[in-house]
């Protein structure tokens, strides 16, 4: 079973990006491609801390997290190469709809004082980044459980060639962007 956020991709928001746009082929219209999650840790703090992140990322995404590691020494931020420095995951297909749904439906209104996402945090090619302070809005994290409060970068990666294409590619798709009224 097709998840409920790519049938509305194909059955509403193609066609309506088509009629705005007007692309004359369906592969003209922008689509996601995948969406990249990653939470960095200070390992110098605590060594569990890895674990935990990973822990809550994988209950987020369903995912089992690569761990990312430090590519240099620098000698200020105490970091050696080869030490491991956060973790990330990535969603694609069927997933990557599954979590986006999660994400606009359930985590961004658990958002306190949400005010609307920045609709200028694309980077120039169609690709969207956010960054989240704290990983309990997700429903699926037991606040009992939590020792330290993480915070994460979500990533949402389009084919759209220009940022006003991926920005209305994502607002059809249910975005709650700043200073834009929700249908």
């Amino acid at each position: 079973m097709k998840p409920r956020l790519q049938i509305k991709y194909f059955e509403e928001v193609r066609p309506a990006l088509m009629e705005k746009r007007g692309y004359q082929n369906i592969f003209q219209a922008p689509r996601l491609e995948k969406i990249v999650i990653h939470m960095g840790v200070p390992t110098s703090v605590e060594r569990s801390a890895l674990d935990d992140a990973m822990k809550d990322l994988s209950l987020i995404t369903g995912r089992k997290p690569v761990v990312d590691r430090a590519r240099k020494s620098v000698s200020n931020f105490k970091l050696r190469r080869g030490q491991p420095i956060g973790c990330h995951v990535t969603l694609r297909r069927e997933v990557m709809y599954e979590f986006l749904d999660r994400l606009i439906s359930t985590a961004i209104p658990r958002i306190r004082d949400f005010r609307g996402l920045n609709p200028r945090s694309f980077d120039g090619r169609g690709n969207y980044s956010m960054g989240l302070e704290d990983q309990t809005i997700f429903p699926e994290i037991d606040l009992d459980k939590v020792k330290r409060h993480q915070g994460m970068d979500i990533t949402i990666v389009t084919t759209a060639e220009t940022d006003e294409e991926a920005h209305d590619l994502l607002k059809l798709m249910g975005m709650p962007f700043a200073g834009s009224k929700q249908a």
